[in-house]
This record gives structure tokens, C-alpha cells and sequence, in this order.
């Protein structure tokens, strides 16, 4: 199989494996370490600093989770379904953690847009300064991606071989 048929065989389940990775980082750092938001601390009927509201942003919370959990065993089974034979040069690959930063960064811009713009649910940190800390979310997200494309262009032909072969 030719390196760039494999290139393409590893987009798309790295580019999940980016969305649910970030989700992840999310989640886990701006939801639960810093609790600088939750998934709907900015909607009026759902007040975090209530018991019911905290709740049903909890609720929120773990759905989200949900959704990014399996956006990584999705990534995953698609990543091993498509390079059985390598694997190791995969893991190693400059093209698939390339995509895995797009997906990154593909998951804060919509998220950004969507959720803290579009949707107003809640904000990367609620204050006077709410809007540049949801446009830093927009500029590393767009930062990801660039830096997963720059990256994921620069990965050997050789790294990707489904046949366990190298590529000329």
C-alpha cells in the first residue's frame, strides 16, 4: 500500500482521537482542577453555586465525558483497525500526533464557538475578562491545528506502512 494511501488511513481516527484527548483536557483541567465552568454554568437556570443548579451542571459534566470517552475508544478502534501491522511506527508517527493535535484543535474551536459564543452555556472563566479567555480558547485552538498540520506534514512516507513493509 502506498505511504500516502496509509497517511490518509490515519486522518480520521486521529483527528477523533485529538477531539476526545482535548475534550478530555477540558474537562479534567478547566471543569474539575481549576472549576473555572461547567458545561452549563453560564445558563440562568442552572446556577453553579446552587445545589440543583450544581447538579445538573455535574450532570452536564459527565455527559460531556461521556461523549469524549468514546470519541477515544472510537479513535482507537479505528486507529488499530486500520495499521495492525504498525503499530509501533504509528505510536511513533509525527503524522498521526499531527492529526491528533487538529483534532485538538478542531474540538476547542467548535466547542469555543458553539458553547461559548453561539450558546453562551457557559464561559472558559466567567469575570470582566470572560471574552478573552474565550478568545484564548479560539487562538490555541486555532494554534493546535496549525501546529498538528505543520506537524503531521512533516512525518516520514515510511512511518505509516499497513503491511508491516517500509515505503520507498
Amino acid at each position: 500500500m502506498p505511504a500516502v494511501d496509509v497517511r490518509r488511513r490515519i486522518r480520521l481516527p486521529g483527528a477523533i482521537l485529538g477531539v476526545g484527548l482535548g475534550g478530555f483536557v477540558d474537562g479534567i483541567l478547566l471543569h474539575q482542577i481549576l472549576q473555572w465552568h461547567h458545561m452549563l454554568s453560564s445558563t440562568a437556570a442552572y446556577p453553579d453555586d446552587t445545589v440543583p443548579g450544581l447538579r445538573m451542571n455535574t450532570l452536564g459534566d459527565g455527559l460531556f465525558h461521556t461523549v469524549t470517552w468514546l470519541a477515544v475508544l472510537i479513535g482507537l478502534g479505528l486507529l488499530y483497525s486500520r495499521v495492525l501491522s504498525s503499530r509501533g511506527r504509528v505510536w511513533r508517527s509525527r503524522a498521526l500526533w499531527g492529526w491528533v493535535l487538529i483534532g485538538w484543535g478542531l474540538f476547542n474551536l467548535v466547542e469555543g464557538v458553539i458553547d461559548h459564543h453561539l450558546l453562551g452555556i457557559h464561559h472558559v472563566r466567567t469575570g470582566p475578562q470572560e471574552l478573552w479567555w474565550d478568545l484564548g480558547f479560539l487562538l490555541l485552538g486555532a494554534l493546535l491545528v496549525l501546529a498538528g498540520w505543520a506537524l503531521q506534514r512533516t512525518g516520514r512516507a515510511l512511518d505509516l506502512c499497513h503491511d508491516g513493509e517500509q515505503a520507498a
